[in-house]
């Protein structure tokens, strides 16, 4: 379904929006949407490590996983990966789609473009435990993020450039401007040839910041409040 879902994006909404966008700062509005589609699919896939987290709760499989000789540290730095390896992995072909409608590419930059997506599925995935684990209530969890993706996706690059998000509302502007998805996406386009970028280094670092934060914050919060309290 997601498949069908990122190809009728494609399809349909990214040739008739490009048809019916002229903005100055993007000449081909279907090469930078088809990019940013690319960002907002890995993202949507690598929440999902935190739903695996409620049903691991619900079927008792957390009490084995605490039985195993591993610390808490490595338990939760191991699912971050993880999930943030099998996110990659599943949006890996829908990438490679991208990569032939886009027909560009600059090998370094797409190699540092590469690794930027890695840390930014990781992330999200570090960021969906911590959470998943915080709230405990699945129903919850879902509506949180529901909101979060709605809040997170929109206001970044990956649908719109930035001056438009800045010329809507400059605070909608501040935000996607520190926004983890507007890095990604920048990213990305700038290893396809898409844009160009005055300092790449910026938006990787931004990426290394929001990988270890939340990697460093799962762990502590996973071994806080992984036995405290039920899982609903």
């Amino acid at each position: 379904m997601r498949l069908i879902w990122f190809a009728s994006q494609i399809a349909l909404f990214g040739l008739i929006a490009s048809r019916m966008i002229n903005v100055q700062a993007v000449p081909d509005y279907f090469r930078y949407y088809v990019a940013g589609l690319s960002v907002m699919t890995l993202y949507s896939a690598a929440i999902f490590i935190g739903f695996d987290i409620y049903e691991e709760a619900e079927h008792g499989v957390f009490e084995y996983l605490l039985s195993l000789p591993v610390s808490r540290r490595q338990l939760v730095l191991g699912r971050s990966i993880g999930g943030g390896l099998r996110s990659f992995i599943y949006v890996g072909p829908m990438i490679g789609i991208s990569l032939y409608v886009i027909g560009a590419v600059n090998p370094l930059g797409f190699l540092v473009a590469l690794f930027a997506l890695f840390l930014f599925s990781f992330g999200v995935s570090g960021m969906s435990i911590t959470i998943a684990v915080i709230i405990k209530s699945s129903d919850r969890f879902d509506i949180l993020m529901g909101v979060l993706d709605a809040l997170i996706v929109r206001l970044s690059t990956a649908m719109y450039p930035l001056a438009i998000v800045q010329a809507a509302n400059p605070v909608y502007g501040g935000v996607a401007s520190l926004n983890p998805v507007t890095f990604a996406a920048d990213l990305f386009r700038w290893g396809t040839d898409i844009i160009t970028l005055d300092n790449p280094l910026l938006p990787l670092l931004g990426v290394i910041i929001f990988f270890s934060v939340f990697t460093f914050v799962g762990i502590v919060i996973y071994d806080k409040r992984i036995e405290g309290g039920g899982w609903q």
